[in-house]
This record gives C-alpha cells, structure tokens and sequence, in this order.
C-alpha cells in the first residue's frame, strides 16, 4: 500500500487550488459566475428543461477548470485528455470540496468520465466523452431510487431489443441531470443480472423533475418510461463499479469540505480572544477541535484507501464503505462542532462554514446516509 503522493497528483493539486481557490471562493455551490435565468423545474423532452439548459452552476469556472487541463483528466489521450484515472481525479474533487465549488465535478468525472473509460468501448467512450475535456459535455448518473440509494439489482429496467433497447424506471437525486449531455442509468435485465443505460435527458421518455437540495446545487427526480438507451454497458461489474467511484468521489468532496471547515474554525478560536485570551486556549474548546481534527484525518485516510484500491484495479467495496460510512456518520457531527465553535459566526448563511455544511449534508443523503452504509459493511455487500 502505497499512498505516496506523485509528482502528477502533485501537479493536479496545485493547479485545481489555484483555479478554484482564485475564482471560487465565496459563492454558494447553487450560485453561477455569469448572470442569466436558473433552471427551474420542468420536464425534459417535454416543453421544459433540455440538455445544457439548466444554468445553475458555475460555467466561468468550469470553463476556467477547462483551459487548465483538469477536465480531461481521466479522458483519454485520443479524445483530447490525459488518459489518467481515479487517483488524479479524486485529487481534483478535493480540491473542490476545499472551495465548495459550484461545479458538476462529481457528476461529470467521477459518475460519468471514470465509469465509461473504465466500462465503455472505444466506440462508446467516442461518441459519450468528446467535448468533456474542453467544457462543453456534461454527464451525471442516476444511481438513487425511492426504495434504496444504491440498489444492487435496481427496480429500473432496461428492456432489450430493436438496437441498445429501452428502459423504464425512476432516479432521485440525480445531480445537475438538467444540464447533462448524458445520464448513466443502472438498470435490472428481464433475463437477469444488471446493465448501465446511457440516456439523453432530452430525449422523448425522460421527465425531469427539479428538487431541493442543501446546497442549492441542481439535482432531479428523472422519470424513465420505455426511454431510448443510446449505449448500453452489459459488463454486470459496471453497475457496483459506478456504485463505487461515487461513493469514493463523494467522499473526496467531503474530505475537502472538512479539512476546509477545520482550518477555518482553527484559524476562528485562534484569533477570538474571550476573557482575554484566545479561544483555544480553553480546555474544552481545545478537546472539541481535537474531534474535529480526528474525523477530518480519519475520513481523509479511509478516501485515500478507497481511490487508491479503485486505481490500482484492487477491490475497493469494503474500503469505500468504510470511507462512506465515515463520511455520514461523523462528518456532519464535526461540523456542527465547527458551527458551535463560531459562536453566532457559525450560524451567518454569508459565511464560507453554511456552504462546507450543506454540501455536506447533500453528500451524506448522495452516499445512503450512516445506517445504509453500516448495514452494507454489517452485511458484507459493499
């Protein structure tokens, strides 16, 4: 186990804190770098919302991340990106919890890119991944259903026939599926066994629905009924694999979120003084950011374990369990520790803790919550 930082992970950081630290520090994740109308609710293909028309996020950013070379990490070298992996964009989702960008990066990188070059043919990574080094395609997936997070054999289905087939179903919770090019679906097979269907958003069947978040960040209840799949993944892998990159890319963002949050509230009790004397000079305080520092490095170790057996070929169910479990268990208590720390700073909405919180709080419901995810370790399933 090798968790040596290279010189190209090395590269990715810096470049991903000096473009997000310079350009996206003091927006909310819903908030956008250009004015212009946010998407509203409405249906796909139906006289409401298409691809690429939902504006609510931030697309000078994203473009800025574009001309910087970060979107095209894990693209492949044929296709304009640098043919790299999990390791280097899960360097880059840090980085962007550390700002609490408001930028699809999860959606596009790690429950699109990382999936369709890990899953994908030559022929589909063609035709789903050109553009996304330069900013101008987005994906998401659709992993969450009314019944279960991250179903093993889903309740949508993808029924075969007359090409890729059609699949019928519904996904909640599907990040920025407003302004997608492409939603991944896991779906179950009538004879069996799973399958990822790739769908336009767009396109005639697909309904989307706008829902509420945390964070303000766009995400969406999609209705499938007998939708055209554009391309399919029959590997029965694919559907688990996605289950964890999304997990482990969900957890790189909150490792950022809670390291930034520490170092905030550090830098907080450090400078306030009460009684003459700086915060963290009292005992109790000094107990309480200690907890902090303890949940930030744990969920810090436990990400760095699930990308690095998820880039190394390793497998990574139980390692990204664990980190995911963390993450919802004890991320939202070490920040409302940094929200009580504040004092009555810690409950202004303006200042930067409301947005490392909420995206937190987004994360935690994005990964099953802590009782799901213990019952998958309990379980043995991850």
């Amino acid at each position: 186990m090798d968790f040596t930082v290279s010189q190209t992970q090395q590269a990715v950081a810096e470049a991903a804190a000096h473009v997000l630290g310079g350009h996206g520090r003091g927006r909310a994740p819903g908030q956008r770098g250009q004015p212009g109308q946010r998407g509203q609710p409405g249906q796909s293909g139906q006289g409401g919302l298409s691809a690429g028309q939902d504006d609510s996020y931030d697309r000078a950013l994203w473009k800025e991340l574009a001309q910087a070379g970060l979107l095209g990490l894990a693209v492949p070298g044929s296709l304009g990106g640098e043919g790299l992996g999990v390791a280097e964009t899960a360097v880059l989702l840090t980085e962007a919890g550390r700002t609490a960008s408001g930028v699809p990066a999860l959606a596009t990188l790690a429950m699109g890119v990382l999936p369709v070059t890990r899953w994908g043919s030559g022929e589909q990574q063609q035709a789903l991944l050109a553009g996304v080094a330069a900013g101008d395609t987005l994906l998401t997936a659709a992993i969450r259903e009314p019944s279960e997070p991250m179903p093993p054999v889903p309740a949508s289905t993808l029924r075969e026939g007359g090409g890729t087939g059609t699949v019928s179903g519904v996904k909640i919770g599907v990040p920025y599926a407003g302004a997608a090019n492409w939603i991944l679906v896991p779906a179950g097979l009538g004879s069996g066994g799973t399958a990822i269907a790739v769908v336009q958003p767009s396109g005639p069947g697909v309904t989307l629905c706008r829902t509420p978040s945390s964070a303000a960040a766009p995400e969406y209840t999609v209705r499938l009924d007998d939708a055209t799949a554009a391309h399919v993944f029959r590997d029965g892998r694919a559907v688990a694999d996605l289950y964890r990159l999304t997990a482990a890319g969900a957890c790189c963002l909150a490792d950022g979120a809670l390291a930034a949050a520490l170092a905030l509230t550090t830098e907080h009790i450090r400078s306030r003084q009460q009684f003459g004397r700086p915060l963290a000079t009292f005992q109790a305080v000094a107990q309480q950011i200690a907890d902090v520092a303890i949940a930030s490095r744990t969920l810090h170790l436990a990400t760095l374990s699930a990308c690095w057996r998820l880039d190394t070929g390793r497998e990574a169910g139980r390692d990204t369990d664990v980190a995911a479990y963390w993450l919802a268990a004890e991320a939202p208590t070490a920040m409302r520790a940094c929200h009580h720390l504040h004092g009555g700073t810690g409950m202004d909405v303006s200042y930067p803790l409301h947005r490392y919180s909420a995206l937190v709080k987004d994360l935690v419901s994005l990964v099953g919550g802590a009782d799901y995810r213990l019952g998958l370790l309990g379980d043995g399933a991850g």
